[in-house]
């Protein structure tokens, strides 16, 4: 605790603090307003999380709070919920449940390791994956821009979005434009002041003062929060997979979200974060916020970015961002009740305009078109079906496309010389007398040797000349997968049956250790068989019969 208290970076955490939470305030109560249990528990997720995930988490600069993916998914769990139970109150003990367990997920996650795998994730899927959530936020702001109650679904959103013109409040679509007006044009007068928080107020007076006849959001409780102890200790259990698989949804989206914000911090302040450890501080912050009936969250790219401009460099300024927040629900409550809502559909508007990967959808005629087919995939997966579907499906695909990517460029360079008839050979492989010559078959491997491969090795063999020896060049083989592994073994196998005898040449300590598991070496390919480079093995052959 003591490094929390630097005099040399004191100044810098108190005012990087104090501006995040200027601009973490309107996007709380816009995410809470969206989720459908109200404005107050996105500033209640935003407290609990931004400070307990500072603390304990693993990037010294990270602000942590309601973000728009998260609160896409809590927004679709909590009207599951809804529909399941009558309303809010009565599904309470259930939502915080699942904001609780997912916290927990997150950090079983950092204790084993994980948070080291998220930086796998192809370029494609993350860029599909976060334009389709910019899509959702955006989508499901058509009708409160015009003053209206929003569909609970996408597929409803378009179902009836013919009914907007009927019912479209003229006031309410004047904030809302005004609101983006602000938001856009006001950084070209000053940035010293975040636009969207000067929208949030000026149009909060405005509307207020001239009596506009639009929705607001409305009462907001005050004090602190109420502690949901007992709503869990007493709530249904009979259907945990009901919990599990939206808690592993928001946990996995968590996951990806705080990292890859971690990224953006790691490269403004040339730091290094430590994965597994901010999986754990975001798993703890979003559990304390869940128990107090807040939104889940993760790491805020936005929010984050403003604090190390403003100079926050330690856990101080995530930590002084929460209490700001505090002093705000406990004396601005009265005033808050007053913004309207289609202030607030004006703001996650540009929420969602900004999550849009731009430079993905620019590019997309111009990258190749496996990634472009993942991207497209992803993104309206996301849009339409389910956040985590969208993901897995885009990682096995990315992944899949990836391998066949590698198992052609791996044929393409494994090649077999029968060296009688081959005009180009390899500088060692040209003082070898003609009558050994035509003896030979040597079989060149370029990469690993894996599932993807096998087939295109089984025809190698399959097409072999009639020879005495076979020599498998493997020092380009730095490791051999399972299928790999009996593709050698059934190669050998049948290549003894025709007398052939089999050599390696270069192998690896891998693929040797794979080998030797299974019993291949030395049963079938005896160590006096194995050479450490292609001249011991020729060596070798000029003194064989």
């Amino acid at each position: 605790m003591t490094n929390l208290f630097n005099p040399k970076t004191l100044k810098g955490d108190i005012f990087g603090g104090v501006t995040a939470a200027v601009v973490a305030l309107p996007l709380a109560l816009a995410f809470g307003v969206q989720s459908g249990m109200g404005a107050i528990a996105g500033l209640y997720g935003a407290i609990a999380l931004g400070f307990f995930a500072a603390l304990f988490g693993g990037t010294s600069t990270q602000i942590s709070g309601p973000t728009g993916p998260m609160t896409v998914v809590s927004s679709a769990i909590i009207a599951g919920e809804i529909a399941i139970y009558g309303s809010v109150e009565a599904a309470i003990g259930t939502i915080v449940a699942t904001f609780v367990l997912a916290g927990i997920f997150l950090v079983l996650m950092g204790v084993f390791r994980i948070g080291q795998y998220i930086r796998y994730m192809p370029y494609p899927v993350v860029s599909g994956f976060m334009s389709g959530i910019g899509f959702i936020i955006i989508i499901f702001q058509f009708f409160p821009f015009f003053g209206m109650k929003s569909p609970g679904t996408i597929i409803d959103v378009f179902a009836n979005i013919g009914s907007i013109a009927n019912g479209i409040n003229v006031q309410a679509f004047i904030l809302s434009a005004a609101t983006l007006a602000i938001i856009y044009l006001f950084p070209k007068v000053t940035k010293a002041i975040p636009s969207t928080l000067v929208a949030l107020i000026v149009l909060s007076i405005v509307s207020t003062v001239m009596a506009l006849n639009v929705p607001i959001i409305g009462d907001i409780p005050k004090g602190l929060p109420d502690v949901h102890i007992d709503t869990l200790l007493n709530m249904d259990w009979h259907h945990p997979m009901v919990l599990i698989i939206p808690a592993l949804t928001l946990a996995a989206l968590g996951a990806i979200d705080s990292l890859l914000t971690s990224v953006v911090a790691d490269n403004m302040t040339k730091t290094q974060h430590d994965s597994n450890k901010e999986l754990i501080g975001q798993g703890v912050g979003n559990a304390f916020a869940g128990i107090i009936g807040g939104l889940p969250g993760a790491g805020a790219t936005m929010r984050t970015v403003v604090n190390i401009r403003s100079g926050g460099k330690t856990k101080l300024s995530g930590m002084i961002h929460s209490i700001v927040l505090i002093v705000v629900l406990l004396g601005a409550g009265a005033y808050a009740k007053l913004i309207p809502l289609p202030v607030l559909a004006g703001i996650l508007v540009s929420v969602g305009i900004g999550i849009i990967d731009y430079k993905g959808l620019k590019h997309i005629k111009n990258i190749p078109r496996a990634d472009a087919v993942v991207m497209i995939l992803v993104l309206t997966l996301t849009v339409f079906v389910d956040l985590l579907q969208a993901v897995g499906v885009g990682l096995v695909l990315a992944s899949l496309l990836f391998m066949k990517q590698m198992a052609d460029l791996a044929e393409a360079k494994s090649t077999g010389n029968m060296l009688s008839n081959c005009e180009r050979v390899l500088p060692d492989e040209s003082d070898i007398p003609e009558e050994l010559k035509k003896k030979i078959y040597i079989q060149h491997f370029d990469g690993p040797i894996f599932f993807g491969f096998v087939s295109h090795f089984k025809t190698i063999i399959q097409d072999l000349p009639e020879v005495k020896y076979v020599i498998l060049r493997m020092e380009n083989v730095p490791m051999i997968d399972q299928s790999g592994m009996y593709a050698i073994e059934d190669a050998v196998l049948a290549l003894e049956q025709k007398g052939i005898q089999v050599l390696l040449s270069g192998i690896q300590k891998q693929p040797k250790a794979m080998l030797e598991n299974i019993g291949l070496i030395p049963e079938l390919v005896p160590y006096e068989d194995i050479y450490e480079d292609f001249s011991d093995a020729l060596k070798a052959l000029k003194k064989m019969p």
